[in-house]
């Protein structure tokens, strides 16, 4: 497929020639469509069954299982449309290794467009982490021209072969969007006539996408000064009448974004719910890694606690205002399906919305427990690209550990996997600061240094997404680190290291907003009470760590979103609202990433060229050798202690409970049973 820039006079010819006339005044009146719209978002390079951090297969995820999935539903619904809402390039070490590493050439195809396009895809969106490896590689294996002064126009390069859309990202100068806005793709179905004869109609079936606002945020420095970014009620209100004038039957808004009850602001991150009352037939939903609606299989879990009580929305019948809506997780695990019926009354199709079905299908669909096999076809597709990431992953990387870092038990005070990230960034920003030939950098060095980062794998994406490095490792039998091991302990390789300076009160700000991961305890409560009850947003869990530990703060968790964080010292003297700091994080908090308070933009001090997951890499190997006693231990927060007359559980990984024994969390009690969602339900005791 190759892309230019938006031109509305050329791109009105082409899709009136391609959306015309769908043989209307052959169709008799009344006769009816069954359509189903199958949806896969937030694939991230998950192709296969396959976890390049473990280097062990993963058979809870992977494109080759969601073929599976596709074929079932085409079968069950011959009148079908494939769509994907985005973050499919970034995401696993294949990813990497194929933007980063070994950049795929113009004549090569990304692993996951190689496949999409063997899945015959009929059309796809663009997520935020599309923008993660830069304009012209995004050019590249996209094949787009997007009209970018100083942007390479790539020619004939390997992409997908089905329509990309992207409407609220324009040039930033000429103002017009750097991906078609929206395509309509003529659709040839069977529909059944009053008599039940078959008909043979012509559907125009028509897309648009959109991503969060944030990503001039999030990729700052790919994207400032080239591009801009409109709120996606304001840029569908344009686009859905002239995509109904160009002949769209249905219009289908492919949102990388969830679900967010504020009030609207065209900057929303999550403005799904606004955007189904811009006169959109059907909503593709995703950026979350969320199920919606309500999972069918038996024993499914309950809705994402974010989801519930939201007003319009329908988690049952997966409507939103009345508009049919679906979001299939994330990284294969599920299919999105909308079965909808449309009626031709009066020359045009007309949805029926007491006859639409939604289903958010798992590998597990048919009892709750049968797993879907992976289609065998799809791993030789990818086979060459799949031995080079393993033969990249497991380069050595030059140093040993001497304990397991692990996740498992991070929002419950294990900083295993979180403290060496802490003291890279520390020292990074340091040397900084101590090498800068700037005046005003130089006239930070008497304000000491902090940082934070979250425990990125800690379960948002199932019960097998959590961080574990060298599980086996000991003081005696030491384990050799590789090039795959900095990307499980950072996982976005795309965030670049930066550092803001605040004071303490934005310091207690911030801890605040972080705390708000945890539920509202209430002790008196004899039934089990969930301490995380959404793993979504577990990236804005930040964790803050000073060298020599001399930050230390604790959390009550039965007191209400705002006021948990006491006892904020930093070497043993209370922190004073007016306290200096600088706080080394990444450029996506730095940037205003998650909303923390006073966490701007404004406050940044250092933009650093380098990633953070480097960052690491190159720390970790300058130390040769890493241990628990200075690299692992360093728990900065505790609970403040309460007792509770009913149970506390934390979800983890089952087998689990040595870990936290060994991470000295005697907090963590016993292991329960498994919940509907594969996780380990552990006891944990707030008065320890």
């Amino acid at each position: 497929m190759k892309n230019s820039p938006w031109i509305p006079s050329l791109t009105i010819l082409a899709l009136t020639a391609c959306g015309s006339s769908t043989t209307a005044p052959q169709i008799p009146e009344g006769t009816t469509l069954k359509v189903a719209l199958l949806e896969t978002t937030d694939l991230h390079q998950n192709v296969l069954s396959y976890d390049y951090y473990g280097l062990k297969p993963d058979a809870t995820l992977g494109l080759e299982r969601t073929s599976t999935l596709i074929s079932g539903a085409r079968a069950e619904n011959p009148n079908n449309v494939l769509l994907d809402d985005g973050d499919v390039i970034q995401g696993t070490l294949l990813g990497d290794y194929q933007a980063v590493a070994s950049p795929v050439p113009c004549s090569g195809t990304m692993a996951i467009h190689k496949v999409m396009n063997a899945l015959k895809y009929d059309g796809g969106g663009i997520g935020n982490h599309e923008f993660n490896y830069g304009l012209n590689f995004l050019g590249q294996i996209t094949n787009t021209n997007f009209g970018i002064t100083g942007v390479t126009a790539p020619s004939n390069c390997g992409a997908p072969t089905f329509p990309l859309v992207l409407a609220n990202v324009v040039n930033a100068t000429t103002q017009a969007p750097i991906f078609n806005p929206y395509s309509i793709i003529p659709k040839k179905f069977t529909g059944t006539a009053p008599d039940g004869s078959t008909v043979n109609v012509t559907l125009n079936v028509g897309i648009m996408g959109f991503v969060p606002p944030q990503v001039m945020d999030w990729d700052q420095k790919n994207l400032a000064g080239k591009v801009m970014v409109n709120g996606v009620v304001e840029t569908a209100t344009k686009y859905v009448p002239e995509m109904r004038s160009k002949g769209a039957d249905l219009v289908v808004a492919l949102s990388h974004g969830g679900l967010d009850a504020s009030p609207y602001s065209p900057k929303m991150e999550n403005g799904s719910l606004y955007l189904s009352t811009t006169g959109i037939d059907a909503l593709m939903l995703g950026h979350s890694h969320l199920i919606f609606p309500q999972a069918k299989e038996p024993g499914a879990a309950s809705i994402d606690a974010s989801l519930k009580n939201l007003p319009g929305v329908d988690n049952i019948k997966g409507t939103i205002n009345g508009i049919p809506a679906v979001m299939a997780q994330s990284w294969g695990r599920r299919l999105g399906i909308i079965q909808m019926t449309l009626k031709y009354q009066s020359g045009k199709w007309v949805v029926q919305p007491d006859q639409t079905n939604v289903e958010a299908r798992g590998f597990t669909y048919t009892d709750g427990k049968t797993a879907i096999a992976a289609d065998p076809t799809i791993a030789p597709l990818v086979d060459t690209e799949h031995k080079a990431t393993l033969a990249y992953a497991a380069q050595p990387l030059g140093t040993t550990t001497d304990f397991e870092m692990s996740a498992f038990f991070a929002l419950v005070g294990d900083v295993s996997a979180i403290q060496i990230v802490n003291q890279a960034q520390i020292n990074y920003v340091q040397n900084f600061i101590a090498n800068s030939t700037d005046a005003t950098i130089a006239s930070y060095k008497s304000i000491p240094v902090i940082s934070c980062s979250a425990p990125f794998k800690a379960g948002r994406n199932g019960a097998t997404d959590f961080t574990d490095v060298a599980p086996n490792a000991t003081p005696a039998n030491p384990f050799a680190l590789q090039v795959r091991n900095p990307g499980d302990l950072y996982l976005y390789g795309n965030n670049n290291l930066q550092a803001v300076k605040i004071q303490g009160s934005d310091l207690k700000n911030w801890l605040e907003k972080s705390a708000s991961q945890f539920a509202q305890i209430n002790p008196a409560l004899t039934t089990e009470q969930d301490l995380v009850p959404s793993y979504s947003t577990i990236y804005n869990y930040d964790v803050f760590y000073a060298t020599n530990n001399a930050l230390q703060y604790q959390i009550d968790v039965t007191q209400p979103v705002g006021s948990r964080i006491v006892n904020l010292t930093y070497a043993g003297k209370p922190v004073a609202p007016t306290d200096n700091f600088i706080v080394a994080t990444n450029d996506y908090r730095a940037g205003g990433g998650g909303n923390f308070p006073g966490i701007d933009g404004s406050k940044t001090i250092i933009k650093s060229p380098d990633a953070n997951q480097a960052v690491v890499s190159k720390y970790l190997a300058s130390l040769g050798k890493v241990t628990a006693a200075a690299n692992g231990t360093g728990q900065s927060w505790s609970f403040v202690k309460t007792v509770t007359q009913g149970p506390v559980i934390l979800r983890s990984v089952t087998g689990k409970l040595p870990v936290a024994k060994a991470a000295g969390l005697n907090r963590v009690v016993a292991e329960g049973a498994l919940d509907a969602n594969g996780y380990a339900k552990y006891q944990i005791d707030l008065s320890k």
